[in-house]
């Protein structure tokens, strides 16, 4: 289905209408002034809030962390949509893909079986979606290892995600506080204790 261009006015206000079915994943890439971060979820568009300090640090962080410990055939990149089908585009917070993914500078997604791994960083508009929603989808899709991100006093808490193939479903692997060490998917040793930088000290008078 392609994107039907019409628009609901309200005053000085357009709003997309969408095609009757829903939009689908490559409507994503056709729709004119989406804001940022426009998912697509089970054909209806999910419109994200502004970030806040703690869900960017933290993206920031865990990707410079899996780029100093990631194997080389595998790289990690920050929010970009997986296409898991006609009508489900999500946009994961962090991702581990093939480096044999890559498309060019003009790619937009990526598919399932490129995927190793997914990380959503929980926020407070996205609890339901990110604990509930989105790890089904990705476990149905196939996609290997999914870690969920929550904030505790300031700090990433990460519960750690591993897909039972036969069942499509993920089995809880454990949760992680200050230090994030793991041998699955790939031997890895995060220091979760350090996201915050450290507090200028003052002035002398």
């Amino acid at each position: 289905m392609s994107a039907a261009r019409e628009y609901v006015h309200h005053e000085h206000v357009e709003w997309l209408r969408p095609p009757g079915g829903g939009w689908t994943a490559d409507d994503l890439d056709k729709l004119p002034n989406l804001p940022p971060h426009t998912e697509l979820i089970d054909g209806s568009l999910i419109l994200m809030s502004p970030q806040t300090r703690f869900h960017t640090r933290t993206i920031h962080y865990l990707v410079h962390a899996l780029m100093s410990q990631v194997p080389e055939e595998w790289e990690a990149i920050a929010e970009m949509t997986v296409r898991l089908d006609e009508r489900n585009r999500p946009e994961p917070d962090v991702l581990v893909v093939s480096v044999d993914a890559d498309t060019g500078a003009r790619q937009t997604s990526f598919n399932p079986e490129d995927v190793l791994l997914a990380v959503e960083v929980v926020s407070a508009d996205s609890i339901e979606r990110d604990r509930e929603v989105k790890p089904h989808k990705y476990a149905r899709a196939g996609i290997p290892h999914f870690w969920r991100v929550e904030e505790s006093d300031g700090l990433p808490v990460v519960h750690v995600y591993e897909l039972d193939p036969a069942a499509k479903s993920y089995s809880f692997m454990g949760i992680h506080h200050k230090q994030l060490k793991l041998e699955r998917p790939f031997p890895l040793d995060v220091d979760l204790s350090t996201l915050n930088p450290r507090p200028r000290p003052r002035p002398t008078p």
